[in-house]
């Protein structure tokens, strides 16, 4: 008996390009740039821009004293979750009174027992901390919710608790790949069909600390664009994936989800299906803390394993997303393992993409920015006809990356398979597989 297909039955998104998938994949389409000026400076930092959810209210989803005792991720994170869950048709389920099931609840709570929950989240709450650590630094008082919202793991218990959802409740921090670790962590969650175990996870990719001392750090490592767009300039070139005069990536922020569930508990309750997620892999150079293999290996490792985890080869893979930083070491590796992975002649004929250069770099919510993205082009999420999306500011190519980075706009595509590629601090790589094409029948 073979392994259980796991399908994808419901999309969220809180982007700096818009709020909702239909409004992302519009912005998407249209080649729109979040990134804008900060708004606020520190003499410690050069950065000038960064790319925020600026049409966002969290006061959408959570009261205004919640919103002020709670990290900035945490009312995104239930909005994609909640939109998620929506279009799967899955209810938030309500909480147990005094830890006791209120009469005709049964069947409700057994129900949210069989749906999990994981969050993929490089930063979690930073931003609060450091608000915090500082008050008390200051003489101030620090909020009673300091260390829990310190804890990346209770940020998925709190979206669980928000969301009524009992099955597993857990959390990946593994950098800018944790929240493709998170996608592939449920992927094998489901398959695996443990008995008591999950049917459905609703799997979030959150980050939201555009801080200035987070600016400053990155911009030791060399990692960040600091071209300053104060006195002029258009602000949205500035995240440009492969492109020669490219300076560093663009931090971002945001939080994007979805619904994955078992093929036949999908089927059973009448659930429209997606797409499915169909393999992952993951390996590590065991290089260095923040820079890629230049021998790219491993990463290409990773790309074959996912394929193989999917029972595809290079051939069936229709598009590519692009990690794409805008940093030039990345960008030129990535490269080359993409040809590595998947033979250069193939590599050449596929085309892809680097959401990046439209959202700036979400760090640990980027695997399921990209993974929502590219989906919501295959479908035509946005109402009209499948593509992908450009890598908008793509003028000047660095000869080093020489592959098929759509850049002209939009592109019409009959493609059906997308390789979603991640690459993290700490010599991560993480790729997942998804399809349109199984999943729809056809």
């Amino acid at each position: 008996m073979g392994r259980p297909r796991v399908v994808i039955t419901g999309m969220g998104a809180v982007s700096p390009i818009g709020v909702g998938v239909r409004a992302y994949a519009r912005g998407l389409r249209e080649g729109r740039s979040g990134v804008g000026l900060l708004g606020f400076e520190h003499p410690k930092m050069k950065s000038s821009v960064a790319a925020v959810c600026r049409d966002f209210d969290p006061l959408s989803v959570m009261s205004e004293v919640d919103v002020r005792r709670l990290p900035r991720l945490v009312p995104m994170a239930l909005a994609a979750a909640g939109e998620a869950m929506a279009e799967a048709g899955l209810a938030r389920q309500s909480p147990v009174a005094n830890g006791k099931e209120q009469a005709g609840q049964e069947e409700e709570v057994e129900s949210s027992r069989r749906i999990g929950l994981i969050l993929g989240t490089g930063g979690g709450g930073i931003d609060f901390t450091l608000e915090q650590y500082a008050a008390a630094y200051e003489g101030g008082r620090a909020s009673l919710w300091t260390i829990t919202n310190a804890t990346h793991g209770n940020l998925a218990g709190e979206l669980s608790i928000r969301l009524g959802l009992r099955g597993p409740s857990l959390c990946v921090s593994t950098g800018c790949a944790s929240s493709s670790d998170a996608g592939g962590m449920a992927l094998e969650m489901l398959r695996g069909g443990r008995p008591g175990g999950p049917a459905a996870m609703v799997v979030v990719g959150a980050d939201a600390h555009v801080k200035w001392e987070i600016l400053h750090t990155m911009e030791l490592l060399g990692v960040i664009s600091t071209r300053d767009f104060r006195a002029g300039g258009d602000a949205g070139t500035a995240s440009r994936p492969f492109d020669a005069t490219r300076d560093g990536f663009v931090l971002g922020e945001g939080a994007w989800a979805v619904v994955l569930e078992r093929e036949g508990h999908a089927r059973e309750r009448g659930a429209r299906v997606i797409a499915e997620l169909m393999g992952y892999g993951v390996t590590c150079d065991a290089y260095h803390r923040v820079r890629p293999d230049p021998g790219m290996a491993e990463s290409a490792r990773a790309m074959r394993g996912a394929m193989e985890d999917a029972g595809l080869g290079p051939a069936d893979v229709g598009v590519v997303h692009y990690h794409g930083t805008g940093t030039a070491l990345n960008d030129a590796v990535e490269t080359a393992a993409v040809k590595a992975a998947l033979g250069e002649g193939r590599a050449r004929g596929v085309a892809g993409h680097s959401v990046k250069s439209q959202i700036g770099h979400p760090q640990g919510a980027c695997g399921m920015a990209a993974l929502v993205a590219t989906l919501a082009g295959l479908t035509g999420a946005d109402g009209g006809e499948p593509f992908i999306p450009p890598t908008i500011n793509l003028r000047e190519r660095d000869p080093a990356c020489d592959l098929d980075y759509v850049r002209e706009g939009a592109r019409a595509t009959s493609a059906r398979v997308a390789l979603i590629n991640c690459l993290a601090f700490g010599a991560k790589n993480s790729v997942l597989v998804a399809g349109v094409e199984r999943a729809n029948g056809e």
